[in-house]
């Protein structure tokens, strides 16, 4: 069923915790060859996995990298993003899983060089190879998953929607922010502070002249059920009398150059230095540190920067300056010209600087480009650690833009700096499979997405997207246009929407939770329920969501609908803001739907149910008790509903199970 191969001397990575032990004969299946798996790929495969990166939930067709990158730009010819997940599962005449566990860069070439050839070339001939055989598609996932250990648990408040901006900047905009979503009676739960709460950049300080009652703030916000969500990065500036970076440098915290000084790199504060998240002293050290925002009242982080992100490093800015003095005293013609703009482009996220530093980990001195996917890991880890110290009976809420797979058991993801295309709604949907097969559940995109003028139709028919989505934020950058839900024309259509999501929460939380502790995932492809349906198998922009519904939003500018395949029966539930308008049974096939702006359609299976609560304007304020029942099933047909007190991390699926009957 799970077979484990070492190759060489591998690395450990805290990412398996079950491990069977090494087999001694050659893993079936594939060809190898140097620092390279094959696998020879029949026409009717599908390739899933690989977590969060590009293009479909099939990954046949294109060479991916899972190597850690900073890169705001998601396009189709991109080849790595925030994430390094080396799991994928191949599905067709063979159903088998492959999870690659090495902390250095692994591409995988998924018929792109060869279109029926699936070729795997890791940089370090160092690794293990886990290979999953047999069974379903869900069977596989589940077994990985139990290899892997269990998901993070958020606390229940964190399913409610969330509104960030980089920036708001002063206690004065946070609350001008709440009363705006307040006085319009958008449901709301979170407000997130990106780096501009901070005094100059430096983590774990609070700027005092941008929020002198920061203390009162963050309580006078509970007070509206509005949690305050603060950003860490994860480069910490060098400044004479700053605690962090003082303590740092004294107990010799600090990633370190060739030389064995503490390596210098700019990032948001400028010159900085990265604590060694490998480093396990240095990793406890780190954690304890969010104690100084726990202390203030604050329950939740999202951590940044983590890849890590590098603007320059000393060295490499100086290399570039004096190549730069040369070509001012040139005649730039289209050769040196190009050469001169390559040039100043690599200033940021530069190879070389990757291998200019090192880590202590596990007793050893290690260059940081051979462990560079576990940096934003580890920092998650960190916090995780330090939460379960600091506070062993309530669920933080976490999550990161760099991860590795292991990091899921410490906190969830966003999936990075996106654009308001809308190409990256289709992309946010494609994602969230692949994302639950590596244990990342607690997940979701950007919402309106992070750069780029948003307009008022991307961001509602994202939101009819993201309500079903565990993390639901809506997030953009300085600069661009406001995507608050109330800094549109129609108020009322959000207001609905956003609605809708809360009376859903029963539902969704209760999917997500026996999905977590299952070891099941909470968004699938329809392939995995329908592997017999050949249309099924290649339909990508549609999901099942937990075991009842199915979901196929709209993603195109000026649609007025879109095409829906149902691989069996469904009944058809249609909201126009939070009232449900209609309910009617679509036979198989293609329907082609419209679907107005302000609305939401969604499908429920035979013999399924779906509850729905009365709503609210936070997560507090949503009555699990008084639900009703919409489905597509016979009296006496019952739904097993989940609910727990939304704060424990120590819960027990069956103790918090209660069945709900159709009457």
């Amino acid at each position: 069923m799970i077979k484990r191969y070492v190759f060489g001397t591998p690395l450990e990575t805290d990412a398996v915790l079950n491990k069977p032990a090494a087999c001694r004969d050659k893993p079936p299946y594939l060809g190898k060859c140097e620092n390279a798996l094959i696998y020879k790929m029949d026409e009717e495969d599908i390739v899933y996995g690989l977590g969060e990166n590009v293009r479909g939930m099939n990954k046949r067709g294109w060479i991916y990298e899972s190597n850690c990158t900073d890169d705001p730009v998601h396009l189709e010819e991109t080849k790595s993003l925030y994430g390094a997940h080396n799991f994928i599962l191949v599905s067709g005449k063979k159903q088998f899983g492959l999870f690659l566990d090495t902390p250095g860069k692994v591409v995988f070439d998924i018929g792109y060089t060869n279109s029926s050839q699936l070729k795997i070339i890791l940089e370090d001939g160092d690794y293990e190879l886990y290979l999953i055989d047999g069974g379903t598609p869900d069977d596989i996932i589940t077994w990985f998953r139990e290899l892997i250990g269990s998901s993070y648990l958020p606390p229940k408040w964190a399913f409610g929607f969330g509104q960030s901006r980089w920036s708001y900047a002063s206690s004065k905009e946070v609350r001008q922010v709440a009363a705006r979503y307040r006085e319009n009676h958008i449901p709301l739960d979170s407000i997130y502070l990106d780096i501009d709460y901070m005094e100059r950049y430096k983590d774990f300080t609070i700027d005092r002249e941008a929020f002198p009652d920061f203390e009162q703030l963050v309580e006078d916000m509970k007070q509206q059920g509005i949690h305050l969500i603060p950003i860490i990065d994860g480069g910490v500036k060098i400044e004479d009398g700053y605690d962090v970076y003082e303590e740092g440098v004294k107990n010799g915290f600090f990633c370190k150059d060739e030389d064995g000084d503490d390596f210098v790199v700019g990032v948001w504060p400028g010159k900085c230095h990265f604590p060694d998240m490998l480093d396990e002293k240095a990793r406890a050290w780190f954690g304890d540190k969010y104690k100084f925002l726990l202390d203030k009242g604050i329950e939740g982080f999202w951590n940044d920067m983590n890849e890590p992100a590098i603007f320059y490093s000393e060295k490499r800015l100086k290399k570039v300056f004096e190549k730069l003095e040369e070509y001012r005293k040139m005649n730039l013609d289209v050769n040196t010209f190009f050469e001169f703009q390559d040039l100043v482009s690599t200033i940021s996220k530069n190879p070389e600087d990757y291998r200019s530093f090192y880590h202590t980990y596990k007793g050893k001195r290690i260059r940081h480009d051979k462990v560079h996917n576990l940096f934003g890991y580890f920092m998650t880890r960190s916090a995780g650690e330090a939460f379960e110290r600091l506070e062993p009976d309530k669920r933080i809420l976490m999550f990161s833009r760099a991860s590795y797979i292991g990091m899921h058991r410490y906190g969830g993801i966003w999936t990075g700096d996106n654009k308001s295309w809308w190409s990256h709604i289709l992309l946010n949907l494609k994602m969230m499979p692949s994302l639950n097969m590596c244990g990342f559940l607690y997940s979701g995109a950007d919402i309106g997405g992070f750069g780029a003028d948003a307009t008022q139709d991307l961001v509602m028919r994202w939101m009819a997207l993201g309500i079903f989505m565990p993390l639901m934020r809506d997030h953009s950058a300085r600069g661009t246009r406001r995507q608050e839900a109330y800094a549109f024309e129609d108020i009322e259509a959000f207001r609905g929407i956003i609605g809708l999501r809360y009376r859903l929460l029963p539902y969704l939380y209760s999917e997500f939770m026996k999905a977590a502790l299952k070891n099941e995932m909470y968004a699938r492809p329809l392939g995995f329920v329908w592997p017999e349906d050949r249309i099924a198998r290649r339909v990508e922009d549609q999901l099942l969501i937990g075991e009842s519904i199915m979901i196929a939003p709209v993603y195109e500018q000026n649609a007025v609908g879109r095409t829906v395949y149902l691989p069996e029966e469904m009944k058809l539930l249609r909201f126009h803001g939070q009232e449900v308008t209609e309910q009617r049974v679509l036979p198989a096939g293609h329907h082609f739907l419209e679907i107005p702006l302000e609305e939401v359609v969604l499908f429920i299976r035979k013999g399924c149910l779906l509850p729905l609560a009365s709503g609210g304007e936070n997560v507090e304020q949503v009555d699990w008790n008084q639900l009703k029942l919409y489905g597509f099933a016979e009296k006496g047909d019952s739904y097993e509903l989940y609910d727990d007190d939304g704060v424990s991390p120590h819960v027990i699926l069956e103790e918090n199970l209660r069945r709900i009957v159709l009457k």
